[in-house]
């Protein structure tokens, strides 16, 4: 048979690094034959061979001695196939997830997340942000990233998006996939699946922090995050009226709750007070004094700081310049010090806090 000859002759063919013959190293790919051509495909044993186009012009020679003009010959010298990237989770870089989250909507919680966001980032620490507010994602306009669409970046076998950076924090939120002008009308689990897209199909790279802000209120996709990743803590934001702090109860006794137990590292008040550009240092109460320290005291959860209503904050939340980095302002002043607070707390909690995903039993 012309197969058996063939193959014999290949045997004659040493490999000069391995020093066998080609067909015992298991280079034969494939042999197809017709009435008209041979084709021979051989694979090396490496991704590149430098003895390839050698051991190629070998392989010709010795079926031509056996075909001659018989039939068409067609040899093929390949190199071994590259193994398929393997790129290790996407979240393996980040140290700890923090999320930012408030009983009530209105309240600031975005304000609050971003501000927290870049105030660690002027610190040097590296800072990742994912806007979770599914129904009203805030981030892109207060970091200035209304017209961001995001790339695609493959690795491996799956394409994960590039977030985009901002102010020296790394960002990703819906909003930078829809019209902003349009509303979302999404159940439940198309909701949570797109948070769950967000946050372990991006490229977060490496992050000391971690912080998502998340949509109000105590629903499903709270629940997703704690059940998909391990939380390192939250933050709960309130505002001093009884109104917001009552449904702030409601938030912090979700994650403290037995099935879930994610620590509350402490509330920021939001609102506290208002100062006229011309008063700066007047104080109006507008919306009641001393909601978040009775909330502080009620719920045994360390109050982080204050967020005055000034102009900064404002301007800042339309303009994507975050009120923290006007530095001299009463406002960064204040941002600054509960960040402080945030980090003297989130220290003594990791110390006896371990992070983990939990399972959520209906009773």
């Amino acid at each position: 048979m012309l197969k058996e000859k063939i193959l014999e002759k290949l045997k004659t063919i040493l490999h000069p690094e391995y020093k066998q013959d080609i067909l015992s190293l298991g280079m034969l790919e494939r042999y197809t034959e017709s009435d008209t051509e041979i084709k021979i495909l051989l694979r090396s044993k490496k991704v590149h061979d430098p003895v390839a186009n050698t051991i190629r012009k070998l392989a010709e020679m010795a079926v031509s001695e056996i075909v001659r003009d018989s039939k068409k010959i067609e040899i093929e010298f390949v190199g071994k196939e590259k193994p398929a990237e393997v790129f290790e989770n996407n979240l393996s870089q980040v140290k700890h997830i923090i999320a930012i989250a408030s009983g009530k909507g209105g309240v600031g919680k975005s304000t609050v997340a971003a501000n927290l966001a870049v105030s660690l980032a002027t610190q040097g620490l590296k800072i990742g942000l994912l806007d979770a507010d599914i129904y009203g994602p805030s981030i892109p306009k207060m970091f200035g990233l209304e017209t961001y669409q995001p790339m695609m970046e493959k690795r491996g076998s799956k394409d994960y998006i590039v977030p985009a950076q901002k102010h020296g924090i790394i960002l990703n939120s819906i909003g930078f996939f829809f019209d902003p002008s349009q509303a979302l009308i999404w159940r439940g689990p198309m909701a949570t699946s797109a948070i769950k897209n967000l946050l372990f199909d991006t490229l977060w790279g490496e992050l000391d922090f971690l912080l998502i802000d998340m949509p109000p209120g105590t629903n499903d996709i709270h629940l997703t995050l704690v059940q998909s990743v391990g939380l390192s803590g939250a933050v709960v934001v309130t505002t001093p009226q009884m109104v917001a702090v009552a449904d702030a109860i409601k938030g912090i006794n979700m994650f403290t709750n037995k099935q879930i137990e994610v620590p509350v590292i402490g509330i920021v008040e939001n609102m506290s007070w208002f100062s006229p550009p011309e008063l700066p240092d007047k104080k109006y109460y507008v919306f009641g004094k001393g909601g978040g320290e009775n909330l502080a005291k009620q719920m045994n959860v360390p109050l982080l700081g204050h967020i005055p209503v000034v102009e900064e904050i404002c301007a800042g939340g339309d303009s994507g310049v975050p009120a923290v980095l006007h530095l001299n302002s009463a406002v960064s002043v204040e941002v600054q010090s509960m960040t402080k607070s945030f980090l003297i707390e989130f220290e003594r909690i990791s110390k006896i806090h371990q992070p983990k995903k939990v399972e959520i039993h209906n009773q």
